[in-house]
């Protein structure tokens, strides 16, 4: 029987616990594993994931460069984004953090086929990692694309970009380093812009929305929207 890593704990024994998850990097849903999948999580996860733990992670000992820069990949999907980016930048460091195990198949697979050696993977609900195994100042930059939106107003508590979320993210990024989120929903595009606007920690590289950076790839499912006539909204912050 396949072994994989440990998913998060579904719901919290205490008060405060329940307060603390509030916020989520994920929705839970179902996914079935390939052959393909379950092969790269047998031989891959031992060499390249990195179980969960409370304590704080050192980035420059996981990735055995101590100066190369550290980028976090929240919910990477079927981590096809995550692995044209990490071989467009090979001189930094990317830790892809996901929850749903065929996404983590998925990454590990394109990792072993493509000899990509600058990502590590942690299987784990993003906010936990931030608030525990990443020290305090060790990102260069965070990567957020294609977050699960939540837009309408009654689903705030659910939104993953929101005050909260990014004063903690900010304590992560060392002063000069950036967020950059996409989302193809403008009324979350708008949601994310106003958040971080709001953040005296955080400063907009742009008027409103950035330009698409060269290092992002395009997705199928981005290239059959924009041809149906359907925007994608980039926006870069940087930490001040």
């Amino acid at each position: 029987m396949t072994q994989t890593p440990n998913t998060p704990n579904t719901p919290e024994s205490t008060e405060e616990q329940a307060s603390h998850r509030r916020i989520r990097s994920f929705v839970l849903r179902q996914g079935r594993l390939t052959k393909g999948q379950e092969r790269a999580l047998e031989t891959g996860w031992p060499v390249l994931g990195i179980d969960y733990t409370p304590q704080p992670l050192d980035l420059a000992q996981t990735f055995q460069r101590e100066h190369s820069p550290k980028i976090l990949e929240i919910g990477f999907g079927m981590g096809e984004s995550s692995a044209k980016i990490a071989q467009t930048l090979p001189e930094r460091d990317f830790l892809a953090v996901e929850v749903h195990t065929p996404g983590v198949g998925s990454l590990l697979k394109l990792i072993q086929e493509q000899a990509i050696a600058n990502i590590r993977i942690v299987q784990h609900d993003a906010v936990e990692v931030l608030q525990n195994m990443l020290p305090e100042q060790s990102l260069d930059g965070v990567h957020i694309f294609f977050p699960d939106p939540w837009h309408k107003k009654r689903h705030h508590k659910r939104r993953l970009i929101q005050a909260e979320f990014v004063k903690l993210l900010c304590s992560k990024l060392k002063v000069g380093a950036y967020i950059h989120v996409a989302t193809d929903w403008q009324e979350y595009a708008e949601w994310v812009l106003e958040v971080l606007n709001a953040e005296p920690m955080l400063k907009n590289t742009a008027e409103s929305y950035a330009e698409k950076p060269s290092y992002r790839p395009l997705t199928k499912f981005e290239n059959r929207g924009i041809q149906l006539g359907h925007g994608v909204w980039d926006l870069i912050f940087r930490r001040i």
